[in-house]
């Protein structure tokens, strides 16, 4: 595949964005792996997808203003990245930030499920220097950081340092560049002992009622297609008996 490569084994997607010499992403690349997350999406042998860049200075520079492209254009089923517009998406995304992630590359981190840091890594968004806007970064990261945190970083540029992301509670974990990627796996290993209907669930949940009142949500919850097939599922009889019977469940995804 052009700009990208994906890797699959025990159950984890690896997508690593591959652009030399930023991992910047142009439409068609951006469309291509739009394609590949519904692939993975629809693999039953898939559980979690990493994605990360090649390299070890950054693991995304955003879009790829050196193609010449609009910046309307259409970039794919699950919009800039593949994924982060991709709809009803069942699978988690861990973010593995191995170095820069600028721009449209620091709004693809943000739309991951969980993001795993390089302790090199920094998170900026340049676009208001640049005569232009971070749409989709204008619209989460406030969602992610303190209002005014969020602010500076939007109208200045500034860089903010994988620790101090970490602090903010944006990051999950921050580690050594070496142990980046084994890391992102041991948390994808942790989130597959999880029932796949129960993770599908919280991910449709989080999704869904991201803008409602607590009160309203959990009324709304009850009615969710997902909340039903998850509690009302096999895996969930397995799950309470494995625990009653002290070993380990043995999921079925029904």
């Amino acid at each position: 595949m052009t700009g990208f490569r994906v890797a699959v084994a025990n159950q984890i997607a690896v997508l690593t964005i591959d652009r030399p010499k930023a991992n910047a992403i142009d439409s068609v690349t951006s469309r291509a792996m739009g394609e590949a997350f519904v692939e993975l999406e629809r693999d039953p042998g898939v559980r979690v997808v990493i994605i990360t860049g090649a390299g070890e200075r950054f693991f995304c520079a955003g879009w790829d203003l050196a193609a010449g492209e609009e910046f309307d254009v259409d970039n794919g089923v699950g919009g800039f990245g593949g994924f982060p517009d991709l709809p009803d998406r069942r699978k988690p995304v861990i973010a593995a930030v191995n170095g820069m992630a600028v721009g449209g590359g620091f709004e693809i981190a943000m739309a991951a499920d969980l993001i795993v840091a390089a302790d090199h890594a920094e998170f900026f968004l340049p676009e208001a220097t640049l005569g232009l806007l971070p749409d989709a970064g204008s619209v989460r990261l406030p969602r992610l950081l303190p209002e005014h945190i969020a602010r500076e970083l939007l109208l200045t540029g500034r860089r903010m340092p994988a620790a101090e992301a970490a602090h903010y509670g944006l990051v999950n974990k921050v580690v050594p560049a070496a142990d980046l990627l084994a890391t992102a796996q041991e948390v994808a290993d942790t989130i597959k002992a999880s029932a796949p209907l129960s993770v599908a669930a919280v991910l449709d949940i989080g999704r869904r009622t991201a803008n409602m009142e607590v009160a309203d949500a959990m009324t709304a919850i009850r009615s969710m297609r997902s909340y039903r097939a998850a509690i009302d599922s096999d895996d969930a009889q397995e799950g309470t008996g494995a625990f009653a019977e002290k070993r380990p469940p043995v999921w079925k995804g029904r």
